[in-house]
């Protein structure tokens, strides 16, 4: 199949006609080939939704959610089609990719409802006879770089506030997943007024900084590593953009004496495996009371063998093939070191024997762990799991602490005066007790630290997009002494 950039609902080529291959992780062969885009490109699509603006921003909230709302039915009603394509792309089980869909619909229907009934409000007036609104505007052209490990839900994570909000869209999607969200826009967006959301394919550091250095894009959003968000802080900075960054993670379970076994090892187990461990809130690191650290860690390994490797298109597998052969190796870059770092494996630790072909690499634990070793300080995005035994609760804290992310975390205990004290003293945007990766679209998403800037999901999400402008009324026609009471003549 051939795929171009969607601007301004027409389907066109990259202007240098250079293109790149994207692949099948499952089968190690190229699926095709999109464009390797360049500036002039994206210029291109900005000008499409720049023009789109003033019409998509002057409809009202209503009009906004009827199209919104077509486009979640839409997406619904094309979920295998795109879902396969997730799945042949970066190795994701159909089951999920499928999830994936929902979520973007549900996206979509929650943010139109939302920004329909949150307009603006009235604040306490200065003088008698007076009044002060505030009216959420939105900013114009919204710039979003999607990451590949869920591509479709959260492309919905940007896409849906931004819209339902007023804003239109320029996407670039990753290179490893470039060909899901041009399908999805194939099958549904051009049902959306011409030029409201633009997709532009190519390398980050062509097509993604010429969008963030664009100067009629006021604000960008990402979700990627820390590397990447602090370089397009920097380039946003130079034209005072708004940025909104979700980035990456190195999210710590704590297990106490007093938790479930059974239940922490099957969270932990879900938490850092799903996705073959490619999920920016994936369990990184576990800290274990040492009074049951053998009986978790003997029960985790077996939950650990009950996970199913296979082709994505299968219903019985959990976990696909890594999205790339990158984080393939990354993987196997990771796992030596913390093997040379004195880290023991217990299970896994190498690449599937199970496939001839396939980017798999087996379900990964690991004991013998010291803090300050990579392995509990640098995020890995792999299926690897460290243990590491703690003392005391205040140790887990300090232990939870000990990084430069605070995304998320999970405490496993039955005492909820020590759930609540974690809560209270772990730095992290998201604290889960006892059910690992929880989320709330009506709950704000992001991270604190080095793990981000801003918030998704929620009405704060609704606020990334949105500026806030005082208007204030007089309706007291009275003659007013301006002067502060000055009678010179």
């Amino acid at each position: 199949m051939t795929y171009k950039n969607f601007i301004d609902n027409e389907w066109q080529d990259a202007s240098s006609g250079k293109k790149f291959g994207v692949f099948n992780p499952f089968t190690e062969e190229q699926i095709t080939e999109v464009p390797a885009s360049s500036d002039y490109d994206i210029d291109m699509a900005v000008r499409a939704a720049k023009f789109a603006f003033e019409k998509w921003s002057g409809l009202t909230a209503g009009d906004r959610r009827d199209h919104l709302r077509t486009l979640a039915n839409s997406s619904r009603e094309h979920a295998e089609s795109i879902a396969r394509t997730i799945s042949t792309e970066m190795g994701k089980p159909f089951k999920d990719a499928m999830t994936e869909i929902d979520d973007l619909a549900d996206y979509l229907e929650y943010y139109s409802e939302l920004a329909r009934d949150q307009v603006g409000r009235i604040v306490a007036p200065v003088d008698n006879r007076s009044m002060s609104l505030v009216r959420y505007e939105p900013y114009g052209v919204v710039g979003c770089i999607i990451p590949w490990n869920y591509p479709l839900s959260l492309m919905g994570w940007k896409l849906a506030p931004a819209l339902a909000a007023g804003n239109t869209i320029v996407m670039k999607p990753s290179e490893v997943t470039s060909l899901s969200i041009l399908h999805w826009a194939e099958l549904v967006a051009g049902d959306m007024p011409q030029g409201v959301i633009n997709v532009v394919t190519g390398y980050g550091q062509e097509a993604g900084e010429a969008l963030v250095k664009h100067p009629q894009v006021p604000i960008i959003t990402f979700t990627g590593s820390v590397q990447t968000g602090k370089r397009i802080a920097r380039l946003a900075a130079d034209n005072l953009k708004k940025v909104s960054l979700e980035l990456g993670g190195k999210d710590p379970v704590i297990i106490c004496d007093d938790a479930d076994i059974e239940v922490a090892a099957r969270g932990t187990s879900w938490g850092g495996f799903v996705n073959a461990g490619q999920v920016c809130t994936s369990v990184e690191r576990v800290y274990v009371y040492d009074s049951i650290v053998d009986r978790f860690t003997e029960a985790l390994i077996e939950e650990t063998k009950k996970v199913r490797l296979g082709d994505p298109m299968d219903n019985d597998t959990d976990v696909g093939p890594m999205a790339s052969e990158a984080q393939f190796n990354n993987t196997i870059n990771k796992v030596a070191l913390a093997k040379d770092q004195g880290c023991r494996v217990l299970i896994g630790g190498k690449r599937s024997e199970k496939f001839e072909r396939g980017y798999f690499y087996e379900p990964t634990i690991f004991d013998n762990v010291k803090p300050g070793m990579d392995i509990v300080t640098e995020e890995s995005f792999s299926p690897v799991i460290p243990i590491q035994k703690i003392k005391s609760f205040q140790e887990a804290i300090e232990f939870a602490n000990s990084t430069k992310y605070g995304l998320g975390c999970t405490i496993f205990t039955k005492d909820i005066e020590r759930a609540m004290t974690a809560a209270d003293k772990i730095k992290s945007g998201t604290v889960c007790i006892n059910n690992p990766l929880m989320e709330n679209i009506a709950a704000p998403f992001g991270g604190m630290k080095q793990s981000g800037i801003g918030r998704e999901h929620g009405i704060e999400a609704l606020e990334e997009f949105r500026e806030a402008k005082h208007i204030f009324i007089d309706y007291d026609h009275s003659v007013k002494d301006w002067w502060f009471g000055d009678k010179s003549e």
